[in-house]
This record gives structure tokens, C-alpha cells and sequence, in this order.
């Protein structure tokens, strides 16, 4: 019974309810009068049912009462073990708390403080590293073990007994053991992936340790045999003693044969080789040779020294050169007897003495890369030794390192210069210490007090055009660019040689190629104001004005006309003329032909070049059927600077002369009246044709004494021909009528002209009077019409001005003058002048 039932039967009666309750019943019991009769027994079983309830009602008040007091007595003691419940539950709570803290870290937990729960995982963690040491000190103890036992089995074999696949059980056992361990360690991983235990890498290094013990153990009886026969001194084999040679033999034999049970068993590292792996017999002798190279050679002796590279390089070459006759009547038979037929006993010698330079090398490089100029030499003489060698007939073919352990022929041998080569650091310091040099010997020679003198003779007969004269500073920059050339000729890689050509020879002759045009450059510019700047220094004097003010006053006139003028572009000339030449010789040249093949056959050489403003244009035009030289672009530009040499010393030249002539022509084409010559009279020379003749002839004596035929010649044709044009159209065609007493003076002044440049030149041009007169022919043509009479220039008016054809009057022209240089038009209006 819940509560609220309980509740409910304790609640006083409801009245009214019961009223109505009542009610309800009697209408129903006595629906009508009649049925009142029993109302009296109705009535008593009321009273008897209502003391019956009464009755029950006391038992149960006095039940209710009983139960209410048990239940209250259930329920203090229920809510009693209730808050003792409730207090246990807290203390359990604040022991559990106490628990979790006891066995995790707090964050305020003091420094070096640590708890029960870290102390077990501590415990588990060392637990577990201490067995897996365990297990790593058990493998290693097992490794030493075989190894020990290993060598001790070979020290246990008599000298005289063979030496066979038995021999070495227990270091194939070791062999065994190592890759075991290699083949379980090799799927382990970790966060970073698959590592390569060092447990590994120390197994392996035992077992390979331990066949070096055992080599070395076969090798004493091979050194103390080679000691006997004085080695490494030069071995006289054949006068050693019978019981030496015996000794010897069966040494060398017995290191073969262990070198055979090697290549059965595997022994050695797998997969690899090392350059001073060989056959091992050789492997050994080197050892002597090492250790006495050491001794001179990487000690505090004299001989040691880095400014002497090559005491150590011909030390190591004479080692091989005297021990080629032992081994190739001696050592090679010992190894064609043991089946070695493939291997040169004296190139496999030499290929392991090599490693000793490249240590040496190693180590001493590094501190010479301060010093530039060891470095050079040092690296010189590794080229010298790599050359010597080829030249001894030095390769990898027919040596142990000549294939690789993949059994694939090696590459070609690179040279022990490769060591340094082929560090790009070291190269680059090379290449920088050597464009230092070379910028410093430039500015030399351009700073130089006599760079831009004229030498007196060219000592290189090689030259095609050795008649060629030059400069001072020409003829340096030539054969500083020999010099580098010779640096760098004996790189092997063309990848070398390609950045030594772009880093120095290139910029070099750009740079001095710049200095001539500029020099062109500030002769055009200043030439106006009587100022030249051509190579070689002006001479400037420094003054004060009135005010006291610093000025600078350039006497330029001197150095801007007559002959000294045209000696300072003659200078241009000749310089730029000269490399030219040079650079065309160079071309041609083995080295720079193969140069350019490679380049233009290698992408990466290609692009290197194509980055390069003087060869870019070159090798964009370049194919396999081209005959252009690497030099192209530059020969190009040097002509053009040449070609402008030689405009500026014909419009130079010519402009002197013509206005020298200026005096003359105004007094010859406007002659003051009635002073005309008589025809009778003879030709008197006008004072003021002296000083334009004078110059001519000057001009041409300096040009034929300083440029060499081939140049002189054009330049003399341009300059006669500028000059007989510019006479021609101001004495002849373009004044007004004259004389035939001004014709024969204009004839005769034509004939001076000439004559003073056939006096000039006639022995510079082989005594050919035809090339002399050649570029005067118009002029003379000209003149000889004008100076004319009689039946010659009757002849000439009628072929001109008659009905003949061109075909015709050229015949009457050649016939009467000689020559025909003018055409029809131009005879006319010369004949028309005259009066």
C-alpha cells in the first residue's frame, strides 16, 4: 500500500458524501410504499453491520497504530544506515582521491618528484632495455666470437699447407651470423620509417675488419720477402739469391689463391668497391710505398712542403717508372700463372699507388684555397702528372678497378687533376684566383708607358700575316690569351674549358675591343674641337685663370693633324688588326675546333655559351655543316673596328689635304684678270699647291712605313680616289670656262699629283705604276681633255659630240687618251669649259 492509500484511509468521513451514499441506497432498497415493511430488518442488519464495523474499525485503528510505530522504527533505522552509508561513500570517495593522486603526476608536483605509476613504467621501460641490450651484447659477444675463433683458425693452418674453402669455416660461419642479422633487422622500423640498425652497420664492420686480419696475416711472409729483394727500391730480380725469389713467388702465389677463396665465399664488402681494392699480392707492395711517401711526404720533413706539389707527383711517378721491369717480366707471370691473364700487373700497380695522391690531395687542397697561386700550381702540376701518365700508357683497361663490381666496363680514367676539378668549390677558387691574375695582368699592360707604341718587329712567324705590324699592348693581350690558353689546354672535361674561355678569355678581349672603340668613340667626339683621344695619354698642361681658379688647357691641335693624328688611328688600327688576326689563327687551331664541336653538340655547353653576348649570336647560327670558328662574333666586331679605323684616317687625311688645297683652288679657279698664263709659257708649280702636295706625300710615306700592303693599298685607293674626285669636281667640272693655258696648268698639276704618289709608293707596290696610278685615272682622264689641242682634241669633239655610238666613242677615247674612265656626259661639259 503506497502513501497515498494511507493517507486516504486516515482522512476524516465525508458527510455529504455519505448523505448521498444513503440516500442512493434507500431509493434503491425501498423504490416504493410497499416495500416499507422491511424497513425494520433493514434497520437491524444496519446496526448488527455497523457494529461489525465499528468492530473492525477499532482492530484496525489499533492495527495502524501498531504498524504506524513499526514503520517508524524502520524508518529511523533505514535513514540512520543511510548517513552511514552516505559517510562511507565520502570516505571511500577521499580515499580514492588520495589513490589517483598517489599514482599520477599533478602538475604542481615538485621537480625530480616522481610517482608509483611512473616508477613501474620506468621499471618496464629499463626492464625492457636491459634485454634488449642483452640481446645486442649476446649478438656482438657471438660476432667477436666467430671473429676470434676465425683468425685463430687460420693462425692454427701450417705455412706450407693449402689454402681452401675449408680453411675459412668458421669466417663463413661469421659471414652467416652477419647477414642473419642484417635480413632481421631490415623490417624494423620506426616513426621515421625503415632504419638500418647501427647493430648492423657494426657486424658488418667486424667481419670485414676480420678479413683484413686474415689478408693481413697471409701478407707477412710477402713483405718480408719483398724486403730481401730491397723493395720498394728498384728490385734487380735476377740477381737476387734462388731461396729469395722461391720465398717471393710462393708469397705472392699464396695471397692469389686467398684472393680466389674470396671471390667463391664472398668476403669483402658486398655490393661496393673501394678504389684501393686489387689484387692482393699488389695491394700489399703498395703498402711500402704508402708508408714511405707518408714518412717524406706528411711529416714535418723538409720535403714536405705545399709550394712544391711536384716533388710529391714525380715521387710517385718514379715509383712506377722503376718498377715497370719487375713487374712486367716478374709480377705478370706470377699473375698469368694463377689465371690473372686479363690484368697488366704494372697498370694495376700504378692504379693503386693513385689513391695515395688523391688523399694527399684531399687533405692539402683545403688550405691552399687562400693562396691562389699555389693552388694553380699545384693543380698545373696534377695535370702534368695526369699527362705523364697517359704518355707511360697509363688506363683502366686491363686493371682490378677496371670494372665495377657489377662487372660494367668503367668510364675512361679522369685523372688524379679530377680530385680537384671535379669539386665545384675548388674549381671555382681555381677559376677565381686565376681571372684575379689575369684582370691584374690586363690593366698592366693597358697602364703600361710604351702600350701604345708601334713595335719594332712581330716575333711570331706562325702568323700568316706576319708583316703585320702592332702594338705593344696588342701583342701582350695576344699572348696573355696564349697564356691562358696554355693554362687550361690540358683540362680534360670540356665543361672546364668552356667556363675558362666565357670567365676570362672572352671578357678580356671585349675588354680591350671596348678600349679601342672608345677610343674611336672620344677621336669622333673631341675631333671637332681639335681634341683627340686615342690609346696612349694626351698630353694636357694644368694652369690657373686671372681668378685664381684651377683650369685644365688641352693643346690638341698637335695631337689631332698631320701625321701625328694618323699615327694615334693607325695605332687603333694595327691593334685591332692584330687580334683579329690572331683570333683567326686561333680558330683554326685543334683545340679551339674541338671546342666549339663540343659546344655546339652538348645542350648544356650550348646554353652556357648562348648566355654569353659574344658568342650568342654564334651559336644561334651555328649547325653541324658550318665552317664559322669560335671566334666569329669577335673577328666581326674587330673588323668593324678596323673598317672604322680606316673611314676615320681617309676622312682624316683627305679633310687636311682638302683644306690645305683651299688656298690654291680659290687662286687657280678665280684668277685675277689679265694675268692669265701665256700658252707659249712654260708651267710655273703655284706656291700654294706645295703645302697640300707636301702633306700627301707625308701622309702616304708614314702609311706605307706602318701598315702592312694589304691594309696600305685599300686605304691609299680611298684616299686617291676621294682626293682625284674632289679635284675633279672643283678644277674641272664644277668652275667656270678656262684657258687652254689653264688646262695645261691643271694638266700638269694633275701629273704632280700623281707622280708624288707613284715617287711614294711605286716600291711599296712592286714597281707596278698601273696600281699607282689607278684610283687618279678620272683625274687624268680629265685633265689630259682639258690640257688637249689639235688633231687630239679635234678627234675627241667630234666622237663626242658627233653621231657616233657608245661602242665607238670608247674606241676613239682609248685610242686618243689611253684610258676611259668618264663617261660621255662628263666629257662633254669638261670640253665645254674650255674657251
Amino acid at each position: 500500500m503506497i502513501s497515498s492509500q494511507i493517507c486516504a484511509l486516515l482522512s476524516a468521513p465525508d458527510i455529504e458524501q455519505a448523505n448521498n451514499e444513503a440516500v442512493l441506497f434507500l431509493n434503491s432498497k425501498f423504490p416504493s410504499y410497499d416495500y416499507l415493511e422491511g424497513l425494520d430488518a433493514s434497520f437491524r442488519e444496519s446496526e448488527i453491520y455497523e457494529a461489525e464495523l465499528t468492530s473492525n474499525l477499532a482492530s484496525s485503528n489499533s492495527a495502524v497504530d501498531a504498524f504506524m510505530a513499526k514503520a517508524k522504527t524502520s524508518a529511523h533505522s533505514h535513514v540512520e544506515t543511510a548517513q552511514n552509508l552516505s559517510l562511507l561513500r565520502h570516505s571511500l570517495t577521499d580515499e580514492l582521491v588520495d589513490l589517483t593522486d598517489g599514482l599520477l603526476s599533478p602538475l604542481s608536483s615538485e621537480p625530480g618528484s616522481s610517482t608509483l605509476l611512473e616508477d613501474i613504467e620506468t621499471l618496464h621501460r629499463n626492464l625492457d632495455d636491459l634485454q634488449g641490450v642483452k640481446g645486442y651484447a649476446r649478438v656482438i659477444e657471438h660476432a667477436l666470437e666467430l671473429s676470434e675463433s676465425s683468425f685463430q683458425q687460420i693462425e692454427s693452418m701450417p705455412a706450407s699447407a693449402s689454402i681452401t674453402t675449408s680453411s675459412f669455416t668458421r669466417f663463413q660461419a661469421l659471414q652467416s651470423f652477419v647477414s642473419t642479422i642484417a635480413n632481421a633487422c631490415s623490417s624494423v622500423e620506426d616513426g621515421a620509417g625503415k632504419q638500418n640498425l647501427h647493430v648492423v652497420d657494426f657486424l658488418e664492420r667486424v667481419r670485414d675488419r676480420t678479413w683484413v686480419d686474415i689478408k693481413a696475416r697471409f701478407s707477412t711472409p710477402l713483405l718480408d720477402a719483398a724486403e730481401k729483394l730491397k723493395w720498394p727500391m728498384s728490385v734487380d730480380y735476377s740477381s737476387a739469391q734462388s731461396d729469395e725469389r722461391t720465398q717471393f713467388e710462393r708469397a705472392f702465389l699464396r695471397l692469389l689463391q686467398l684472393q680466389k677463396i674470396s671471390d667463391v665465399i664472398h668476403a669483402g664488402p658486398l655490393g661496393s668497391r673501394y678504389e684501393g681494392d686489387g689484387i692482393y699480392p699488389l695491394e700489399v707492395l703498395v703498402q711500402r710505398v704508402a708508408l714511405r711517401f707518408k714518412y717524406h711526404f706528411e711529416s714535418t720533413r723538409p720535403t714536405n712542403r705545399p709550394d712544391k706539389p711536384e716533388w710529391y707527383f714525380t715521387h710517385i711517378l718514379n715509383v712506377a717508372h722503376d718498377q715497370r721491369a719487375f713487374l712486367e717480366h716478374v709480377v705478370q707471370l706470377l699473375l698469368n700463372s694463377a689465371g690473372h691473364n686479363n690484368i697488366n700487373a704494372w697498370r694495376e700497380f700504378t692504379r693503386l699507388l693513385l689513391p695515395i695522391l688523391k688523399n694527399k690531395l684531399r687533405r692539402t687542397v683545403p688550405s691552399l684555397l687562400q693562396h691562389p697561386s699555389l693552388l694553380a700550381h699545384t693543380i698545373y702540376q696534377a695535370l702534368q702528372f695526369d699527362a705523364a701518365m697517359k704518355e707511360e700508357g697509363f688506363e683502366l683497361d686491363g686493371t682490378f678497378g677496371g670494372f665495377k663490381a657489377d662487372g660494367k666496363a668503367e668510364e675512361p680514367w679522369t685523372g688524379i687533376s679530377d680530385i680537384v676539378l671535379g669539386k665545384k668549390e675548388w674549381f671555382d677558387a681555381w677559376l677565381d684566383g686565376e681571372k684575379r691574375f689575369v684582370d691584374n695582368q690586363y690593366h698592366d699592360i693597358i697602364s703600361a708607358s710604351d702600350a701604345w707604341q708601334i713595335a719594332d718587329d712581330e716575333p711570331d712567324n706562325e702568323d700568316v700575316r706576319h708583316d703585320l705590324r702592332t702594338t705593344n699592348s696588342a701583342r701582350r693581350v695576344k699572348a696573355l690569351i696564349e697564356q691562358i690558353t696554355d693554362r687550361y689546354s690540358p683540362l680534360p672535361n670540356f665543361m672546364h674549358r668552356t667556363r675558362f674561355l666565357l670567365s676570362m678569355q672572352i671578357p678580356l678581349l671585349e675588354l680591350y675591343l671596348g678600349r679601342l672603340a672608345s677610343s674611336l668613340d672620344a677621336y669622333e667626339t673631341l675631333s671637332s674641337a681639335l681634341v683627340r683621344a686615342v690609346p696612349g695619354a694626351l698630353g694636357v698642361s694644368l694652369g690657373m685663370k686671372e681668378d685664381h681658379s684651377s683650369s685644365v688647357n688641352v693643346d690638341a691641335g698637335k695631337f689631332t693633324s698631320g701625321v701625328e693624328g694618323v699615327q694615334r688611328l693607325c695605332k687603333a688600327l694595327l691593334s685591332s688588326r692584330s687580334i683579329e688576326a690572331a683570333m683567326e689563327a686561333w680558330g683554326e687551331d685543334l683545340f679551339f675546333l674541338e671546342l666549339w664541336t663540343e659546344i655546339k653538340q652538348r645542350p648544356a655547353l650550348r646554353a652556357l655559351a648562348q648566355a654569353n653576348a659574344a658568342l650568342l649570336s654564334s651559336t644561334h647560327n651555328a649547325d653541324g655543316e658550318s665552317q664559322d670558328t669560335i671566334f666569329e662574333s669577335l673577328i666581326a666586331r674587330y673588323d668593324k673596328v678596323g673598317c672604322r679605323s680606316e673611314d676615320i684616317i681617309v676622312q682624316q687625311v683627305c679633310a687636311e689635304i682638302e683644306l690645305g688645297l683651299k688656298a690654291h683652288l680659290s687662286v687657280t679657279t678665280s684668277p685675277i684678270p689679265g694675268s692669265s698664263p701665256s700658252i707659249d709659257n712654260e708651267f710655273v708649280l703655284s706656291q700654294t699647291l706645295l703645302a697640300p702636295i707636301a702633306l700627301l706625300s707625308t701622309h702616304l710615306t708614314y702609311i706605307r712605313a706602318t701598315l702592312p700592303q694589304q691594309t696600305s693599298t685599300p686605304l691609299y685607293r680611298r684616299i686617291a680616289g676621294r682626293l682625284a674626285e674632289h679635284l675633279l669636281q672643283r678644277q674641272i667640272l664644277y668652275r667656270g670656262s678656262f684657258t687652254l693655258a689653264e688646262g695645261k696648268a691643271i694638266l700638269a698639276e694633275c701629273d704632280l699629283w700623281v707622280e708624288t704618289c707613284r715617287v711614294t709608293l711605286l716600291q711599296a707596290f712592286g714597281g707596278s705604276r698601273d696600281r699607282v696610278e689607278a684610283p687618279w685615272s678620272r683625274l687624268m682622264e680629265a685633265g689630259t681633255l682639258v690640257g688637249s689641242d689639235g688633231e687630239v682634241r679635234e678627234k675627241v669633239v667630234n666622237a663626242t659630240f658627233g653621231g657616233t655610238d657608245e661602242e665607238q666613242w670608247e674606241d676613239v677615247m682609248i685610242e686618243v687618251l689611253g684610258f676611259n674612265e668618264l663617261t660621255r656626259e662628263e666629257v662633254g661639259r669638261i670640253l665645254r669649259r674650255r674657251e
